[in-house]
């Protein structure tokens, strides 16, 4: 009897541990999605040091009511950390080159000024996310010096900076010194820094530099740490790797097979189909979390081209899949006056603001995303439904409750037509401000490079 006893409490004891674990994942599993207030956002990165004559936080403040009247919602800061000068390329060097992640960059300006700039955004109903860089450090960063022992060392025994895993080969990093994930301490003095923009300066989230070079391990202990801080941050990755979004350690990563299919599309080396494929073989690699569309950043701008370089005519087209498709959108600094010319990196290089001539075009796309539950990011939206067969015009709709949105867009410089599988009726075209309405098996010719958006009258 004693045993049957025994054996009933261990049995019951077993259940009930298992009964907890289950419930705290499916609490995590609850809770760790794209905030709400994320649901329908559209980011924004800042280039401080370019973004003004002055290239100073309180010069770019100015800014922010007209921002918020563009309809951004997160602004996402390039690093505003004190910049190395050892090793420093260029005579400003490069903002991921850190020497210190808890002082102000006071090319910049003060941590009061910053503080000011988080109040400012805060006040004007805005998210901001720090850019955090967790896979390297500047050499004059205090870790150098006092713990050594944080950095790869080489064969020689010398800190190292950056390698290629493939290939043991420098990526041309110089100016940066590599960090050590097996040195537990130097993961835990990185999470107090992180907690730190979190608590003491009311920061909505990071986003991560070089997320796919920190062992996954690390990011899940990181995560639980700031989610469990603050359950409403946002955290983007600079990475495309499932298992950082499958596993909970991101809301947000990269889509840059898309971008650079896009790319491909502007070229004549792709067209539509490849689009297809993106979306039925890449896609469903990520289970959760979303995907974030551009079609420009500081790294594309100032290394690989403008969107004018890459997309020629087509920019337009693909700025309107990046706010429609299924992901979370982005706009870089200057994409609305436009920015027609690639930025230098380790120099003064200001952004002439002046006629903003493309900022009604976003604008009216930001709005869209903001009204149109359709079209939300993800887990809010609706999945994408394919209207026609077409190598050179993309056409779909998303529809969720009494929201329909309807995108077309020739991705060529030539016209082109479409046979459409389904009625498109009772639309209206958010851009061209008239009536839509095709039948089934309408033949749709559209002018070179030429979209549609389209919304339920």
């Amino acid at each position: 009897m004693r045993i049957l006893l025994l054996s009933l409490i261990l049995a019951f004891t077993v259940t009930a541990c298992k009964d907890e674990k289950n419930k705290q994942m499916e609490d995590k599993a609850k809770t760790f999605q794209m905030p709400e207030w994320a649901k329908n956002a559209v980011i924004y990165e800042v280039n401080i040091r370019q973004y003004t004559p002055e290239g100073t936080l309180n010069a770019f403040s100015d800014h922010i009511p007209r921002l918020k009247a563009m309809g951004v919602d997160i602004l996402w800061l390039m690093p505003v950390f004190p910049i190395s000068e050892t090793k420093r390329k260029g005579s400003l060097g490069s903002y991921y080159a850190v020497s210190d992640f808890r002082q102000v960059n006071p090319e910049f300006g003060t941590i009061e000024d910053l503080k000011n700039l988080i109040d400012k955004i805060h006040a004007y109903k805005m998210k901001v996310i720090l850019d955090w860089v967790p896979n390297h450090t500047g050499w004059d960063h205090t870790w150098i010096k006092t713990h050594p022992e944080y950095y790869t060392k080489g064969a020689d025994g010398q800190i190292t900076d950056p390698l290629d895993p493939n290939t043991g080969q420098p990526y041309g990093w110089s100016d940066v010194a590599d960090l050590n994930y097996d040195n537990a301490d130097m993961r835990k003095n990185m999470i107090d820094d992180l907690l730190y923009w979190v608590k003491d300066h009311k920061v909505d989230g990071f986003r991560m530099d070089i997320a796919f070079g920190v062992p996954l391990d690390f990011w899940k202990t990181c995560a639980d740490s700031l989610m469990n801080a603050n359950d409403q941050l946002f955290l983007l990755a600079e990475a495309e790797t499932p298992e950082q979004l499958n596993e909970e350690t991101f809301h947000a990563c990269y889509g840059w097979s898309f971008f650079h299919t896009m790319n491909a599309i502007a070229k004549g080396e792709k067209n539509v189909s490849h689009i297809r494929s993106w979306l039925q073989s890449e896609r469903p690699k990520f289970v959760k979390g979303s995907i974030m569309h551009f079609i420009t950043n500081h790294d594309e701008n100032s290394w690989n081209g403008t969107e004018f370089e890459r997309l020629g005519n087509g920019y337009k087209a693909f700025a309107i899949l990046t706010m429609t498709f299924d992901g979370i959108p982005l706009i870089y600094s200057g994409q609305e006056e436009p920015l027609t010319a690639r930025l230098k990196f380790f120099e003064k290089d200001t952004i002439h603001f002046n006629k903003f001539s493309n900022m009604d075009f976003y604008s009216t796309l930001t709005a869209l995303k903001h009204q149109e539950e359709a079209i939300w990011n993800e887990p809010y939206g609706a999945p994408l439904q394919w209207l026609g067969q077409s190598e050179y015009i993309v056409a779909f709709k998303r529809e969720k409750n009494n929201s329909k949105v309807v995108v077309m867009a020739n991705l060529s410089d030539q016209k082109r037509k479409i046979i459409l599988d389904e009625d498109v009726r009772g639309m209206l075209d958010i851009y061209r401000r008239i009536d839509v309405n095709y039948n089934k098996g309408s033949e749709v010719e559209m002018l070179p490079w030429e979209s549609w958006v389209m919304i339920k009258k």
